[in-house]
């Protein structure tokens, strides 16, 4: 990723004293205050418009054989910086230029550390910085989040495995709005957090840059604060059974990290948002990382691609036997090519789940590989991540040779930090085969797509295939998705199926998998949610019949110029504005309520746009799958309005006319 410096200010600010020690610094616009002073501990408060947003919360860490960094220590000296400067992204999710202007306050203690803190006009962060000469082992650190009066939390709260611990998690939860005051002792919830306060802006609470270091879980101490949780590092494991066999941890050390003595440490980060709308397009996170490691990112290539597994291959008007076979994955191909699709996903079976080189004896991997380069079409394969970890480099020479450009990896369901350097390990043998990776069963990626852009997509989410056995996923769940889960990063959520179903009826059923919701709401994921691999789940047999339709699906980008956020109310509705060369795209979608939304084409230059539209049908609130696509011309500053059905949606093609 290049970066360019367009301005550094190093001035020197005067550091206006509140107390003893106490250093005081705002955003560019003046709206956010950060103090921060060494009390017993290190200790820091917001303002936001002179307005308490966070209570004095404290900063430490605690090493093997020391009390603390903050015991018997002061503030030896501080200094302020303006930055401004220009993030070109590789793979730009939500923009291709990002700005990045923040004042800087970084601190230098006696004691061998730094903290630093940035503070924007859209959040503050900060972290922790050692200068020791040896290794060291971290037994814990401190990261608490108080907030005044009786706050509420969108809270994905774990769940523990009756084989693993607490911290073994797929990091797929509903986020249920709960007050801080009825989360009993030891609930945890995994970052992003979204607070909600009794008054002034949500803030949003992650991370971002975590590398070498377990994630950070969050969990609620009292009834206004956030504590901050890291699981021990693995001590002892053992295999579990079953069909996806993993790694358990069965017992941890008292330290959460052995790392070297001098290094950065993640930053923790609060985003914060006036209004609701302000979060989904927020991408401090990514401002945040580490720049890219892999040098010219030029051949990741991400895009579209079908992928089998939450409808099992259930093939239909055709003349062969469908399931994990040669010509079902010829009919993917050709269903791929027709519909301007990349690649195909070989999901779980092409192989065997323990030994990537035992081939499925009905899959005839050299005819595949042939078709697809006749067809220009690149094959995609997942694994399991023990299994890609044990033969990483063999596999990684025989993907090459078979043109595999792109792979997934699945179930590590951990993010302590020995499953924290395996994501970094990976993508970075795959950066060197020129191969993309997305990781299933895994954390949100923090800023990691910005340190390795091959990495183009993650999971980390309660997504579409959890419509196979359950009811878990609501249209109230994927309007909520944006302004949680998506504030640390894109995910896969694999949108896309064509079996719709009305709140009534909505059911699982394996093999014909229904999605709750209008099919014009699936068609939206596409746009609403961060994803530079977007992955269509649905029957290709149904697509085939509605080629208009996929047609429609097959056009769309999956990376963005600019994005923008007119409207939106967490949990209820969104809509966003994707722009892509000349091209502007709009989508919307929205719980159970049906609603009326005035789309306003401000946005617009004074040309003449032809728009393509797809919105619920006027039947959609008995019939789910019934939609209409008509076009109008539009030009700056008109005004069309979209009626939504119940869990229903929309999508707008611009086309800009010479």
């Amino acid at each position: 990723m290049k970066k360019l410096l367009l301005v550094i200010c190093f001035i020197s600010i005067y550091v206006s004293v509140w107390s003893k020690d106490t250093l005081q610094v705002f955003s560019p616009s003046g709206k956010i205050c950060v103090k921060v002073w060494m009390d017993e501990q290190l200790t820091y408060h917001i303002s936001h418009d002179n307005k308490t947003i966070m209570k004095p919360s404290i900063i430490d860490m605690l090493l093997e054989n020391n009390p603390s960094l903050s015991a018997n220590n002061e503030i030896r000296s501080s200094i302020i910086k303006k930055i401004e400067e220009q993030i070109i992204s590789p793979v730009p999710e939500k923009r291709k230029i990002i700005p990045d202007v923040y004042n800087l306050l970084s601190i230098t203690f006696r004691q061998p550390y730094k903290v630093e803190f940035r503070v924007y006009d859209d959040g503050v962060a900060y972290r922790i910085s050692t200068l020791f000469k040896d290794t060291i082992y971290i037994k814990n650190e401190v990261a608490v989040f108080s907030f005044p009066g009786q706050p509420s939390a969108y809270f994905p709260q774990m769940k523990k495995s009756s084989n693993a611990d607490i911290f073994h998690t797929s990091f797929e939860e509903e986020y249920p709005l709960k007050r801080l005051d009825s989360l009993s002792e030891g609930t945890l919830g995994y970052s992003p957090i979204l607070v909600v306060p009794e008054y002034g802006p949500k803030i949003g609470i992650t991370e971002s840059d975590l590398e070498n270091y377990p994630g950070m879980f969050l969990e609620g101490t009292d009834a206004s604060k956030l504590k901050g949780i890291f699981a021990g590092y693995p001590l002892e494991e053992q295999k579990s059974g079953g069909a996806y066999p993993q790694m358990i941890v069965t017992k941890r050390t008292p330290y959460i990290a052995r790392t070297a003595g001098t290094r950065n440490f993640p930053w923790r980060v609060m985003l914060i948002a006036e209004e609701d709308k302000d979060l989904p397009g927020n991408d401090i996170v990514y401002r945040l990382a580490a720049p890219s490691r892999i040098g010219d990112a030029s051949w990741v290539k991400p895009g579209k691609l079908t992928d089998e597994w939450i409808t099992d291959i259930n093939l239909f008007n055709v003349p062969f036997k469908a399931g994990l076979n040669t010509a079902s994955y010829k009919y993917y191909i050709d269903f791929a090519k027709r519909f301007g699709f990349n690649r195909i996903m070989m999901d779980a079976g092409w192989s065997d789940n323990n030994d990537l080189f035992k081939i499925n004896p009905d899959i005839n991997m050299d005819t595949l590989v042939a078709y697809a380069k006749k067809n220009d079409i690149k094959l995609s394969m997942w694994t399991l991540s023990m299994t890609l970890d044990r033969q990483l480099d063999s596999a990684l020479n025989q993907f090459n040779k078979w043109g595999v450009d792109f792979i997934m990896t699945d179930f590590i369901d951990r993010d302590d930090q020995k499953a924290v350097n395996f994501f970094h390990r990976v993508a970075k043998e795959c950066a060197k085969n020129k191969i993309m990776i997305m990781y299933h069963g895994a954390f949100p990626p923090k800023g990691f797509n910005r340190t390795y852009p091959n990495a183009v997509a993650r999971e980390g989410v309660l997504g579409s295939e959890y419509n196979m056995w359950s009811d878990r996923v609501t249209p109230g769940h994927d309007v909520t998705l944006p302004f949680t889960r998506m504030l640390a990063g894109g995910f896969d959520y694999e949108p896309g199926l064509l079996n719709n179903a009305t709140e009534k009826g909505t059911r699982p059923v394996a093999g014909v998998v229904t999605s709750p919701g209008t099919r014009c709401h699936q068609l939206s994921m596409f746009i609403v949610y961060d994803s530079p691999m977007q992955i269509f789940s649905g029957n290709p047999s149904e697509g085939m019949r509605e080629p208009e339709f996929m047609e429609l699906l097959g056009s769309l980008p999956t990376t963005w110029d600019e994005t923008i956020i007119p409207q939106a109310k967490v949990g209820e509705y969104i809509v966003t504005v994707r722009k892509k060369g000349n091209d502007w795209f709009i989508a919307g979608m929205c719980d159970w309520t049906p609603r009326d939304i005035d789309i306003t084409f401000d946005f617009l230059d004074d040309e003449n746009y032809e728009a393509t539209i797809c919105k619920d049908g006027i039947n959609a609130d008995r019939y789910a799958a019934d939609y209409v696509i008509q076009k109008e011309m539009v030009k700056k500053n008109d005004v069309i309005n979209i009626h939504l059905a119940p869990g229903g949606g929309f999508l707008i093609r611009l086309d800009k006319l010479s």
